[in-house]
């Protein structure tokens, strides 16, 4: 018999304890096994309108409901008896008429009341009432039959006919996720999505994709019942699905805000590439170790543990991936120096060529964006280098003294045998450049927004001249490290092969709202493609974020502080929340809060998220994270921006990049939160926090 899991079944799965979880786990695997076996005991859920639901025992008090029908068994809900018996008897499991998906569907009359929270009183919403004569009907223009093209269950058009914007949200949480999209989608921008494309078989259908999998064994049951990330990356969104399976004459580009997926689709491509050929050895890379080490983690948890899949997959950071092949290549480890050094070696070599006329700060920025980002070799070079849209005009009296100083900084490098960052990458990539024979068959590179030129030119240079090479995924809107530069100038075209994501599953439509108002609605890249963020919908509702500038660090100390106990009372747990401040010197102010709070935390140094504590740290371990409730604390004037990055700036162009990158620093540590965001500094707190209000 086929078994399908439910993605109802695995949320529901993650909400019991570890030991109950093990045995719906167990008995899950004697269902798919030989759900004949006579030790396995079914009962139908005779108040249910669906006569295929039925329970199966996993525990004195825990029960699986499943859906049996003559060709297969799914696995739809876990939970204790009463709360099992109360979820089947108020749902039905059917093909959509309109659409052809197969859909968990609320039955309509067991409904009864949609409960809604609006500030600062809790009121109920019959559903059979009349919306107040005040309110906005946001779907009146809508006909039944464009209601039901989207996959809204025919008992539910009318609740839809009469919503407003302060009831959808209650609504939208009964309705197939593929329903509510849309209408989030209509509502934000006045335009119905088309519907998917019929398909013969339902299981087939992109929308039933999403939330039901068939299995093929019980090590994929095992994988996917384990998977302790998010539960998208079993159940693909359809656009996902689009972008993971086509194939491309060119490199991808995937884009989209912060919790649509990039990292979800990065991973699926790994192993659809792993899939289509025997013969392929795939790199999946990105900007940090920590970072590499969480996809690791995740692939393999994907892979279901299949090593004979993994063992195809090198997981490694752009710098560690640059380190190995020179090893690999040269026979000798390579001597990376730090920053430290090459600035001394900066002040020592204008000191001697005479170039104290310039600033240490615009010395800096001229030798790490221009001179050694570019591999700058020659004094002609120098001068037609793309300098990035920088402000400062040189003179050739000018260039040629800056020229003496950056030859002295490479001979004191050279005489140190000590590389650069960037200078790595360079030797790397001239290696490779000439060789027909490549390290790896394909290239997929998460969070690519990070990339610089160096690491670029490298990936490219490693990579085979096959189309589907070189894969990406990033949001323009979370660069924090690099400079822009152009891509097509490099020779990577991503022209017609750019996507965009625009289905929040991370964050509440609360905090996407608030977060979004730090970046433009459009984003466009050096080479003129455009990130646009309108229309991108979260899939729940949640609370409001808080935002407070405080009178001074003690009245800020106590407002977080109460924000992190509410928390802990409402049932969230240490290690789901986070406190994030922008710089080490700030660490002190999250640490008293989380004293005060009475919360258990680590200062982290890493992005590991697997203990039992809460995370405090600064804003760039963030990256990568989720957590349900988060605190941005310490965001004072001089703090964010970070006075001492502005005295760094070399000229106007600089200054526009830190502050951009400064604003999306601040909104990676805001789309942290799941669920409950609270954001804080001292008077008159940073300039960010006005775009909040």
């Amino acid at each position: 018999m086929r078994t399908i899991l439910a993605d109802s079944f695995t949320t529901s799965l993650a909400k019991l304890a570890n030991d109950e979880q093990r045995q719906a786990k167990l008995t899950a695997f004697d269902l798919q096994a030989n759900p004949d076996q006579p030790g396995l005991q079914f009962h139908r859920i005779d108040k249910s309108k669906d006569p295929n639901f039925w329970s199966v025992r996993a525990s004195r008090d825990v029960r699986i409901i499943v859906h049996k029908t003559g060709g297969s068994l799914m696995l739809a809900y876990v939970g204790h008896h009463d709360d099992a018996y109360k979820w089947a008897e108020r749902r039905r499991i059917e093909t959509h008429p309109a659409t052809g998906a197969i859909q968990i569907v609320e039955v309509r009359e067991r409904i009864e009341e949609i409960t809604v929270l609006p500030a600062p009183a809790q009121t109920e919403m019959a559903f059979d009432a009349q919306p107040p004569a005040t309110a906005s009907l946001i779907f009146v223009l809508l006909g039944a039959e464009q209601i039901l093209s989207v996959g809204v269950p025919e008992d539910w058009i009318a609740d839809v006919r009469k919503a407003t914007e302060e009831s959808f949200f209650t609504l939208a949480g009964h309705l197939p996720q593929e329903a509510a999209e849309a209408l989030l989608e209509y509502a934000a921008t006045g335009i119905l999505p088309p519907p998917a494309p019929p398909v013969a078989n339902p299981l087939a259908h992109p929308d039933t994709m999403r939330r039901f999998r068939v299995l093929e064994g019980v090590e994929e049951l095992q994988a996917a019942l384990d998977a302790p990330f998010e539960k998208w990356a079993v159940f693909l969104h359809p656009l996902q699905r689009q972008v993971v399976e086509r194939d491309y004459s060119g490199p991808v580009r995937v884009v989209g805000s912060a919790g649509t997926g990039k990292t979800v689709v990065a991973l699926h491509r790994v192993m659809q590439i792993l899939r289509s050929g025997t013969g392929a050895r795939v790199l999946l890379t990105t900007f940090s170790d920590p970072l590499a080490e969480s996809l690791e983690r995740k692939l393999a948890i994907l892979a279901g543990g299949r090593q004979e899949v993994t063992d195809r997959v090198t997981v490694a950071s752009f710098r560690r991936t640059a380190e190995e092949l020179y090893a690999l290549t040269m026979g000798r480890k390579a001597h990376v120096a730090d920053r430290d050094t090459v600035r001394k070696l900066v002040a020592m070599a204008a000191a001697d060529a005479g170039g104290t006329g310039f600033s240490p700060r615009f010395l800096i920025s001229e030798w790490e964006n221009v001179v050694d980002a570019w591999h700058v070799e020659s004094a002609g070079a120098y001068a037609d280098v793309p300098r990035m849209g920088r402000k400062n005009r040189l003179g050739q009296k000018q260039r040629e003294t800056l020229w003496q100083v950056f030859l002295r900084v490479r001979e004191g490098l050279r005489q140190r045998a000590l590389f650069t960052p960037a200078a790595l990458f360079q030797h790397v990539t001239s290696t490779y450049t000439g060789r027909e024979e490549k390290p790896f068959s394909h290239i997929v590179v998460d969070e690519a927004q990070d990339l610089g030129v160096p690491e670029l030119r490298f990936l490219a240079a490693i990579a085979p001249a096959t189309p589907e090479a070189l894969f990406f995924a990033g949001d323009i809107g979370q660069r924090i490290f690099q400079q822009p530069f152009s891509w097509l100038g490099l020779g990577i075209d991503v022209r017609g092969r750019s996507f965009t994501l625009k289905v929040n599953y991370r964050t509440s439509q609360q905090i996407r709202q608030m977060a979004d108002r730090l970046l433009p609605r459009t984003i466009r890249d050096v080479d003129g493609l455009e990130d646009d963020r309108r229309g991108t919908v979260s899939v729940f509702d949640g609370i409001e974020p808080e935002v407070v500038i405080a009178d001074d660090q003690a009245a800020e100390r106590e407002a977080a502080a109460a924000f992190i106990r509410s928390a802990l009372d409402d049932g969230i747990a240490p290690r789901e929340i986070a406190i994030f401040v922008r710089s080490p010197e700030q660490l002190p102010r999250a640490r008293a809060i989380a004293q005060a709070a009475g919360l258990s935390f680590r200062t982290a140094t890493t992005r590991r998220q697997d203990e039992e504590s809460a995370l405090v740290g600064i804003m760039h371990l963030a990256k990568g994270l989720e957590f349900r409730a988060v605190a941005v604390v310490a965001c004072d004037e001089g703090v964010l921006p970070l006075a001492s990055r502005i005295a760094d700036v070399a000229d106007e162009f600089e200054l526009d990049e830190v502050i951009a990158t400064e604003r999306q620093l601040l909104y990676v540590a805001a789309t942290r939160a799941r669920d409950r965001l609270f954001v804080s500094g001292a008077q008159p707190g940073s300039e960010f926090l006005e775009g909040f209000s």
